[in-house]
C-alpha cells in the first residue's frame, strides 16, 4: 500500500508563475457566476474578489476557485490561468505545409511544422491527422478545407485558439466540441468542407 511519503511532491512551478490582469479578470467572472448561482454568498464573493485583485500568482488565484463547480457556471474555462502560447509569427522562412492527402492510407501533420492561411486535408478511404498544438502560425486565420469520402480527418487544436466550424456531412459527421473563442492575440482556426460517409472531428487538447 502506498503511503503519503511515497507519493511524488506536487509540481508547484505553475503556482509560482506571475498572473496577468486577464487572469484576474477571468477569476472575477468565475466568482460572479458562482455568486449568481448560489455557490457563494455575497460576503464570500466580496472577500474572494478582494483577494483576486491583490493576487500576484496563479497559485493565489487557483485557491479562490478550487472549491467551486467551475464546469457548471457557464464561464469559458479552457484558458483560465494559462498564458497563450499560440501566436502569429512572421515566419521562420520554412515553406508552409499546404496539403495533406490520404487515399486508402494515412497522412499526418504535427510537430513544429509551419502553416499559412490555408491548409487542405483530403481523405478517401483513409485518415488524416492534423495536430496544431506545436505548429508555427504565420497568418491570423488558418482555414482548413476538409474533403473526406469514406474516410476521416481528425484535427487537434491548442486550448487558446479561436475555432470556427462550418462544414457539412452526408451519412457522416462534421464538427466536434472545439468551437469557441480563444484568447486575445492567438490565431483563429476555421474548419470548412464536407464529409461523405466519413467524418471530420475537431477537438481541443492541452499541450503535452
Amino acid at each position: 500500500m502506498t503511503s503519503p511519503e511515497d507519493l511524488p511532491a506536487p509540481d508547484d512551478r505553475r503556482a509560482r508563475l506571475r498572473a496577468a490582469d486577464a487572469d484576474r479578470e477571468l477569476v472575477h467572472q468565475i466568482l460572479s457566476a458562482a455568486m449568481a448561482r448560489g455557490s457563494l454568498s455575497p460576503d464570500e464573493y466580496q472577500e474572494r474578489a478582494g483577494k483576486a485583485v491583490a493576487a500576484k500568482t496563479f497559485g493565489e488565484l487557483d485557491a479562490l476557485t478550487d472549491d467551486l463547480p467551475v464546469g457548471q457556471l457557464g464561464v469559458p474555462m479552457p484558458f483560465v490561468g494559462e498564458p497563450s502560447a499560440s501566436r502569429v509569427s512572421p515566419g521562420s522562412g520554412r515553406r508552409p505545409v499546404a496539403h495533406r492527402v490520404a487515399i486508402m492510407s494515412g497522412a499526418e501533420l504535427r510537430g513544429n511544422a509551419t502553416v499559412a492561411d490555408t491548409l487542405t486535408a483530403t481523405a478517401v478511404m483513409g485518415g488524416v491527422e492534423i495536430d496544431l498544438r506545436e505548429v508555427e502560425f504565420t497568418a491570423p486565420v488558418l482555414t482548413i478545407r476538409c474533403a473526406t469520402i469514406m474516410g476521416g480527418v481528425d484535427i487537434t487544436v491548442p486550448p487558446d485558439v479561436t475555432v470556427e466550424i462550418g462544414g457539412w456531412a452526408i451519412m457522416g459527421g462534421f464538427g466536434g466540441r472545439a468551437a469557441g473563442k480563444g484568447v486575445p492575440g492567438a490565431p483563429t482556426v476555421r474548419v470548412v468542407g464536407f464529409a461523405l460517409m466519413g467524418g471530420v472531428d475537431v477537438k481541443r487538447k492541452d499541450r503535452e
